[in-house]
């Protein structure tokens, strides 16, 4: 403000542009990061980018029993969700640390940051069919119906 308590709206939009070009940047490092999710103590790894998209998946042959193809495929299935979850959640986690601090500047003028839902290329209420949105904490039942145990049993 300058003297006299007016808005000197020069300063000001040298402010909004310097945000915006943070913004830029950590919206650039969202989609060039990497994290992982993994279920059945690593059994299962999935690989999201800083933007919540799926880009990798790893499947451990220990969790594969060749006498039980049915149970198998249940086991894997579950793993694969919860990994996919676990990864999900970092990306979140990722998202708000990277973008959290631009929303704090603005006096929190973000709508939608909190989870990570409604930011540019974020995560809007998470995976479709896989629950993990805002305010969804996927705690220790990530691993769902035979999560690490019967990954684990099947080696």
């Amino acid at each position: 403000m300058e003297p006299g308590g007016q808005l000197n709206i020069q300063e000001l939009l040298q402010q909004a542009q310097a945000v915006q070009e943070q913004l830029f940047t950590a919206q650039r490092e969202l989609a060039e990061a990497e994290v992982k999710g993994t279920a059945g103590g690593g059994l299962v790894t999935a690989t999201v980018n800083g933007e919540g998209e799926v880009t990798g998946l790893s499947i451990d042959p220990k969790v594969i029993d060749s006498g039980d193809p049915a149970d198998t495929a249940e086991t894997i299935a579950d793993l694969v969700l919860a990994a996919i979850r676990d990864a999900a959640r970092e990306a979140r986690e990722l998202q708000q640390e990277k973008m959290g601090p631009l929303a704090a500047g603005l006096g929190g003028a973000m709508p939608g940051l909190g989870g990570g839902g409604g930011l540019p290329g974020g995560l809007p209420g998470g995976f479709p069919g896989l629950g993990g949105g805002p305010g969804q904490d996927p705690g220790p039942s990530a691993g769902g119906p035979g999560g690490q145990q019967s990954g684990e049993s099947g080696s």
